[in-house]
């Protein structure tokens, strides 16, 4: 069975981070879990493993997060993973730092990467991580809290926490999302 991990993220040193490439982190640490490294491929560093029987292709799209659907549906017509093989992990500023949720479809809401990749595959209807950045930040400083680098407090509290996110997706590859939502959402 293929799976397809999508974290989202900007590539560069000036988005390094920050609170909108999670995605990356997430999957740099999950890389490192299944003692994975990623090569530069067609629009998108690529990580390539075995996890529980299953083949893993972790991508974090080289695209920017606004173009993040193109590298995605790249990716997971190439692999040729079926839709509820994929899941996306991104950054959601309505919820708490660190909070997880997993949900097996919905709308991108704010989200210009997530939105991209519904507009692209014309569809909603696949799995999603979305990991909680906050929202403290003032009316109209929205771009600066997400490109915004991340506090000290925050980076102890997400360091904290990544562990876990990164047992959630393994969760969702070997027992699928019900499970994954049910054990993992408001952790």
């Amino acid at each position: 069975m293929k799976y397809l991990i999508a974290g989202l993220g900007n590539v560069g040193e000036e988005y390094a981070n920050t609170r909108h490439n999670i995605g990356f982190v997430v999957l740099d640490a999950l890389a490192q879990s299944l003692q994975s490294t990623f090569r530069v491929e067609r629009y998108a560093y690529v990580s390539e493993s075995k996890f529980k029987g299953r083949n893993l292709i972790l991508i974090k799209p080289s695209t920017y997060m606004n173009l993040s659907g193109k590298a995605f549906r790249y990716w997971m017509q190439a692999a040729k993973t079926p839709l509820e093989n994929t899941l996306v992990v991104t950054d959601d500023i309505d919820l708490n730092p660190g909070a997880i949720r997993i949900k097996a479809h919905g709308s991108g809401g704010s989200h210009n990467g997530m939105n991209h990749i519904i507009e692209t595959l014309g569809t909603t209807e696949f799995p999603r991580l979305r990991v909680g950045i906050g929202s403290d930040f003032a009316r109209g400083f929205q771009v600066e809290h997400v490109l915004g680098r991340w506090t000290k407090q925050e980076e102890k509290l997400m360091s904290e926490r990544i562990p876990l996110i990164v047992d959630a997706i393994k969760s969702f590859v070997t027992s699928g999302i019900d499970t994954a939502m049910n054990f993992y959402n408001n952790k």
